[in-house]
Order: C-alpha cells, then structure tokens, then sequence
C-alpha cells in the first residue's frame, strides 16, 4: 500500500527564491510530487500561462468561490486575491505526490489550522541587500512596486518563527539540497514507511 502524499507550504518574501527552489527540486525527480496551481486574480506576466503557473480570474469569479467555500486557504496580497482548490489539493496527495503551496504567512497559518499534518517551510534571502539585487534583476516590476514588496518582505519574514523549517538561500544548491534533505525524511518517517512496506513488515515478523 502506497502512502499519500504530504503537503508543503512554502512561503518567503518576494525574490527569496522559493519557486526556483521548488523547479529545481521538481527536475530531479527525486520522489513524486507536484506544485499547486492556484487561482489569482492578478494579470498575467510574461510568459505565464493559464491553468499551468495559475488559474487566472477576475474578483467577481473569485469572491463567488469564496461563497461556495472552494478555497482550501486564500488571502489577499497587493490588492489581489490568491487561493488553493481543496479538490485538487486532496486529490494530489492522495495520489501518493507531495504538493508544494507556494503562499504567504496568512495562507500558510490557514493551512496549517485545517491540516496540521502539513509541514511548512520557511525560505529566507541572505540579507535584504540581497533580495533588493533580486527584485531588480527580475526586471518584472516599477520600482513603486518593488518598493511595496521590500516593504511587505519585513512583515513577512516577522513570521518565520511560525515555520517548521528554515532554509537561508545565500547559495543556491545548498538551500536546494537542504530542500531535498526535508522532503526525503519526511518520507522515510515511521508513518509512511510502515504504510507503505506493511506486507514487508508483516512477512518480516511473522513466525516461521
């Protein structure tokens, strides 16, 4: 019996570098797992695509799925609405993948409430210097908003104290192998791995 999947909730501010963490640990195919696609109901940046970065829609869409209570957790983040489909999250895991919710502190503090067993990762910049360079090599952003995602990362990273794991991406294939490193123990937990080999175990303890 396969066991089901776990739920990561990833959060940093933003230009920490969580989703080319969550890519690069995803190219290695060291186990199976998958991202969430959220809904949003910002514009789309170049080179974005619909139903495979996010599900794009505008407030009124997304205010009637917070009526039929279809959101596993949303917030909203610079005037704009994010959340995550409970169908799709549950069906995922049950599938034996990790999903990775790549959300901020508020949805991550929802998601834990409603599914304690998820586990919640924490990825920080090395300095704010650092996440400044970043930011601005994007080339994705006016300088006003990247003067409001500065301001918004203090609020952010106030909060990592409510995290399961820290990781600090100073250089970039150490955080990534401190990524693995969390989801690879997770799996080898008494839980999952007495799920997953019970036949084993019950063969093994059997008497002859």
């Amino acid at each position: 019996m396969s066991a089901s999947g776990t739920l990561y909730v990833i959060s940093a501010p933003s230009g920490a570098g969580k989703s080319s963490l969550i890519k690069a640990y995803l190219k290695q195919a060291v186990a199976k797992a998958a991202v969430s696609v959220s809904h949003t109901t910002r514009s789309p940046r170049p080179g974005e695509i619909d139903g495979e970065h996010y599900h794009f829609v505008d407030h009124a869409k997304f205010e009637d799925m917070i009526e039929q209570d279809d959101f596993f957790e949303w917030a909203k983040v610079f005037d704009n609405y994010y959340g995550t489909s409970k169908a799709a999250i549950e069906q995922t895991l049950e599938q034996g993948y990790d999903v990775f919710l790549d959300i901020d502190w508020q949805g991550a503090r929802q998601v834990k409430q409603l599914k304690p067993d998820a586990k919640s990762i924490f990825i920080a910049p090395p300095s704010q210097a650092a996440l400044l360079t970043r930011l601005l090599n994007r080339r994705q952003d006016s300088e006003e908003v990247i003067n409001k995602r500065m301001a918004e990362a203090h609020s952010e990273i106030s909060h990592y104290t409510e995290f399961d794991y820290i990781i600090v991406n100073d250089e970039f294939e150490l955080a990534l192998s401190e990524l693995t490193a969390i989801l690879i123990a997770n799996r080898c937990s008494q839980a999952k791995q007495a799920k997953k080999y019970q036949a084993l175990f019950d063969d093994l303890l059997a008497k002859g």
